[in-house]
């Protein structure tokens, strides 16, 4: 009983969420120095994936008999649960496979999770909020209140997923933005010294990888699929897809144009590359000019009240000093 009262305790509750938090944010801060460099399994992943691709349709175009398909199958346990509850159809999302593109998540096994997490989380939230609020600690809540804790944390649960992609595909967009004007002109010298468009590519995503994995495992994959694709339209289109980044757009639309009518693609590259730069630095700019707005809060909430306390402090101490202070009681004349 005493356990289920020290677990139940709204301040002891309150103090492990603190320091959750704080761990939390003591391993964002050490994420950079403690994260490994995987951009060689990745690219030996992705490479591994293009050679795969090149066997098999060699044995398609051969004959081979029972030649396994190009296309990648998703047969597990959680694929058969979304096919019994027709869940794709359930929770059809048009944009749901171009948004995990963005967030690096390819293939049918994602899209089977996804779909399986925004059906059983909001279930799963709401009995967690349901066994805690009624069974462990009610806070002495009104009924009603209770009931919307409880619709809150399965509707935590239904959007939770779109919010977590969400995320994971800007910070992924913000990664390869950063360092694309640099792979453009990386590109541009390839090209000219007389490289291959794949093979400069294939040579840029190797030099890009210590600046950005993300962009480095896109140049790779848009390599792989100019080298099996039946049109080169189609690599070019699908990444501006997955990238979804005005920027990339228009470069996949020049060298579409270049390919086209051939039109030398050296001067589209060197184009695009300075817009690029330009575009990086309008948007430093943007965020510079909108850091004073987002400071405003911060420091209404957590400086000015310290600063307060330094100014002040040692004044009212004083001031609190001085009318506690009571002087000595002097004697009655002729009491000696």
């Amino acid at each position: 009983m005493d356990f289920v009262d020290t677990f139940t305790d709204p301040a002891n509750v309150t103090t492990a969420i603190v320091g959750v938090l704080t761990f939390a944010t003591i391993l964002t801060l050490a994420a950079p120095m403690l994260r490994s460099d995987k951009l060689d399994e990745r690219m030996k992943s992705v490479s591994t994936r293009r050679e795969e691709l090149r066997r098999r349709s060699r044995q398609q175009i051969t004959g081979t008999p029972a030649s396994p398909s190009l296309r990648r199958v998703d047969e597990g346990m959680i694929k058969k649960v979304v096919d019994k509850l027709d869940l794709k159809r359930l929770l059809e999302d048009p944009k749901v496979q171009d948004k995990l593109a963005q967030a690096g998540y390819r293939g049918p096994r994602p899209l089977t999770v996804f779909y399986f997490c925004r059906f059983s989380l909001p279930f799963v939230f709401g009995l967690i909020a349901a066994i805690y609020i009624f069974g462990i600690n009610g806070f002495h809540l009104m009924t009603q209140m209770k009931l919307g804790i409880v619709v809150i944390g399965a509707a935590v649960g239904f959007y939770g997923p779109n919010v977590y992609l969400t995320n994971r595909a800007a910070k992924r967009k913000e990664s390869i933005v950063g360092a694309f004007p640099d792979a453009l002109d990386l590109l541009l010298i390839c090209v000219e010294a007389g490289m291959s468009i794949e093979a400069a590519i294939q040579k840029v995503a190797s030099e890009i990888g210590t600046r950005s994995i993300e962009l480095a495992e896109e140049l790779s994959l848009l390599t792989a699929e100019l080298s099996y694709l039946p049109e080169r339209r189609q690599a070019y289109e699908g990444l501006s897809r997955r990238t979804n980044h005005p920027g990339i757009k228009a470069v996949a639309t020049a060298m579409i144009q270049a390919e086209r009518y051939g039109t030398p693609l050296g001067q589209a590259l060197r184009v695009m590359a300075k817009e690029n730069r330009e575009m990086r630095i309008a948007s430093a700019e943007k965020k510079a000019a909108q850091l004073p707005a987002k400071l405003t809060v911060p420091m209404i909430l957590f400086f000015l009240p310290v600063l307060f306390v330094v100014i002040l402090g040692p004044a009212g101490m004083r001031i609190s000093d001085t009318l506690n202070h009571k002087p000595p009681k002097t004697p009655p004349a002729g009491t000696r």
